[in-house]
């Protein structure tokens, strides 16, 4: 009978030791092994208009406290309020057409259908009327990463619009959303050069 439990006592420690073994080895990996963390980088550079201040590689809205409007960079489409109601469209209407968009303040705005939060921004960034050429514009930088964007004086003609790309990394990504830039822009001119009014349309991004 002792010599039964004898055996049935050491078949467990044996089993405990292997046990604890085998979970100190897992540990021992998950420690060891670096930390990593599949991250997305969005770069729409070559998408955004000369007109937009350097410093950033990914932007989806631009807004332009001057005139409380905003522009929606990857479908090239100012965004505005008519009676009440917000008006996509390819260019702006002729009641701003002595506004500037190479020296107007433009806030970089990274979220999704920021109009709708326009009561809160537009007192927010009120602060920025009549900044005018207070950000150096993509037109007037000499980063060579810039050249990709169309009407740049040293455009190369790749005509990158969206570029998306993933990496392994231990550190979670940083948007660009607060770079600024000191410098003036020249140049005048609605809607990219081009004239002012047409191309209205309605519609949600």
């Amino acid at each position: 009978m002792a010599l039964t439990l004898t055996c049935r006592w050491y078949k467990k420690h044996v089993f405990m030791k292997k046990l604890s073994f085998i979970l100190l080895l897992a540990i021992a990996s998950f420690i060891s092994k670096p930390a990593s963390a599949q991250v997305s980088i969005n770069i729409n550079i070559g998408a955004q208009p000369v007109w937009g201040p350097v410093g950033y590689d990914y932007v989806e809205y631009y807004y332009l406290p001057d005139i409380e409007a905003y522009y929606y960079v990857p479908r090239h489409q100012f965004v505005y309020l008519s009676n009440g109601r917000w008006i996509f469209a390819a260019s702006l209407p002729y009641r701003y057409r002595s506004y500037n968009l190479y020296s107007g303040y433009k806030v970089v705005i990274n979220e999704p259908r920021p109009y709708l939060n326009f009561a809160t921004q537009r007192v927010t960034y009120a602060r920025y009327k009549g900044n005018n050429g207070r950000q150096v514009i993509i037109k007037n930088s000499n980063d060579p990463k810039y050249y990709v964007v169309k009407g740049h004086p040293k455009y190369n003609g790749a005509g990158k619009k969206t570029v998306v790309t993933s990496r392994s990394s231990g550190n979670s990504s940083r948007g660009n959303s607060s770079g600024k830039g000191n410098g003036n822009g020249g140049g005048k001119g609605n809607g990219g050069g081009k004239g002012n009014g047409g191309g209205k349309g309605k519609g949600k991004n």
